[in-house]
């Protein structure tokens, strides 16, 4: 019996819009307006390749953790994080060295607090974006009990 992996496709079409500026869009949700960030030409105020990638695995750090926490029946009060990436010269290079996502996490028992221990020590092996990319992407989860 051949076995076929499973596969979904994610897909996004962007238009240039003028200078260093496009709407990237995506069938059913929000255009994003998208630029070159300032120190490589670009606009501030508008969202950069190198901020979506950022946020990218910092909400994948997100819905990884809400959907293995859903699989042990944990509960959360509340979840909020920041994530910082630094862009830097490697071996000739311009790369993203690192990024580091600070989560906070408020949970209503102990019992919660030590499920979302456990999912924050497999998170990395198990985020898709995490997984995909090229660099080290540390969490740095911080929970309390409340």
């Amino acid at each position: 019996m051949d076995w076929e992996p499973v596969r979904y496709r994610y897909a996004t079409s962007l238009r240039w819009t003028g200078e260093h500026k496009g709407d990237l869009s995506c069938e059913g949700k929000p255009t994003l307006k998208v630029a070159c960030p300032p120190e490589w030409g670009g606009h501030a105020g508008i969202w950069s390749p190198e901020d979506l990638f950022v946020g990218s695995l910092e909400v994948c750090t997100l819905t990884t953790f809400l959907f293995l926490l859903d699989k042990l029946r944990g509960r959360i009060s509340s979840y909020e994080s920041s994530a910082a990436g630094t862009a830097q010269m490697v071996d000739h290079d311009f790369v993203f060295k690192d990024i580091v996502i600070e989560v906070k996490v408020v949970v209503p028992t102990a019992a919660d607090s030590e499920k979302a221990e456990r999912v924050f020590s497999e998170i990395g092996k198990l985020c898709l974006i995490t997984k995909s990319v090229n660099c080290e992407v540390g969490v740095r989860p911080e929970i309390a009990v409340g």
